[in-house]
């Protein structure tokens, strides 16, 4: 196989710079697109068109992409809420599927996902680009050589000021802003808990066993409203504006996450790793160990460059600048080719649906807790008992 064939389904501004990326692509060919928006294919296939490349086919339905016989696998990028079904669909169709991150609007989505790729066992990943970041493998590599000794609590976040693409969803045909009026939750999980389970390798030698999430009152946007769009000032968000959720892990771990997305605030994924002989902290750029004493230094600051120079992952070693600039500083680019890689070598998928399934469910399950007041809530093992 000279190349893969590539479908695209949803083509917003994340799926639109995804297909960018994939036409630069040497191991891929993208033959077909779809979103519900003719105008987002026609814009598409003018990027083509204007980088000298043949113009995918292009249609509004995802079944016409996916039957289609010149179909290798396919990148699904579309809303949350509609994502597990198309997934569902292609694997059924025996077309190997790579998917945009998020949580799952149910738990039965989780289950019917697993139980859908048990059957047909067609290959699927679950694209977590931060995986694939430079500070996440370092810190990987060196868990894995004992530098932090037992690992016993991890932190991570998504605190990414999001009010103006919730509060224009309408303008943007976002399907964000509909999630914060319907839903208070931990609603995209993926980034803050895909690395940390590589850490605490979670879904193999460990698992995920209860969570427990709290809510705080739901004022930022209503807020932000006030200078930059009156007429929502008084539109009811059920979205926390922050949210917490702590983990319990079978091996006795612990873990926090924080979805931090609609107040004023710098972007973090407060990536942190607590061990008995040291931690990595994402915020401060900090790496430290036992005996460097109990006070932050200048020298302590942003001291992590040394560590990611000597612990560097290869996977970093040979990206060139253009790499880097396809998406995310070079995540997007190593994700996905990771996936096709896969594909092409069958080889079990990096981040498999049972990691998938484990993090989608983290948005309906702290939804539930929320609901009972912080309750814990068991989170099902969906690799080893259903």
């Amino acid at each position: 196989m000279e190349k893969l064939r590539l479908g695209v389904v949803g083509l917003g501004g994340r799926g639109f710079g995804l297909t960018r990326m994939f036409f630069g692509m040497d191991m891929v060919d993208v033959v077909a697109v779809c979103d519900l928006y003719e105008d987002r294919v026609k814009r598409v296939q003018d990027e083509a068109k204007g980088r000298g490349i043949a113009e995918p086919f292009g249609t509004l339905d995802y079944k016409e992409i996916i039957t289609r016989d010149k179909i290798d696998c396919v990148v699904i990028s579309t809303s949350w809420r509609t994502r597990i079904d198309i997934i569902i669909y292609a694997l059924e169709q025996g077309v190997a599927v790579g998917s945009e991150v998020g949580g799952a609007n149910c738990i039965e989505d989780c289950f019917r996902l697993v139980n859908t790729w048990e059957r047909t066992k067609t290959p699927y990943m679950f694209c977590e680009n931060c995986n694939y970041g430079e500070r996440e493998l370092t810190v990987l590599n060196m868990v894995k050589k004992g530098l932090f000794g037992e690992i016993v609590h991890c932190e991570g976040g998504y605190c990414h000021d999001l009010r103006d693409e919730v509060a224009r969803g309408r303008e943007n045909r976002h399907y964000r802003l509909d999630e914060y009026l319907s839903y208070n939750r931990e609603n995209y999980p993926s980034h803050e808990l895909g690395p940390i389970m590589k850490v605490l390798d979670i879904n193999n030698s460990n698992r995920l066993v209860s969570l427990a999430s709290f809510a705080s009152k739901s004022v930022g946007i209503n807020e932000w409203a006030k200078t930059n769009k009156p007429e929502m000032v008084d539109t009811r968000f059920a979205q926390g504006d922050v949210v917490t959720t702590v983990i319990k892990c079978a091996n006795g771990e612990t873990i926090v996450l924080s979805l931090d997305t609609t107040l004023p605030r710098p972007y973090s994924r407060r990536f942190t790793v607590r061990g008995t002989k040291g931690m990595s902290m994402e915020d401060g750029g900090m790496i430290f160990f036992d005996g460097e004493g109990h006070t932050v230094t200048d020298e302590l600051k942003h001291n992590e460059k040394k560590y990611f120079e000597q612990y560097a992952d290869p996977l970093w070693a040979n990206l060139t600048e253009e790499d880097k600039a396809a998406g995310h500083g070079g995540m997007d680019f190593l994700c996905y080719r990771d996936f096709f890689n896969h594909v092409i070598s069958g080889e079990p998928m990096p981040i498999d649906v049972y990691d998938g399934a484990t993090i989608m469910a983290i948005s309906p399950l702290s939804e539930m807790s929320i609901k009972l007041g912080g309750m814990p809530v068991a989170i099902p093992d969906f690799k080893g008992n259903k």
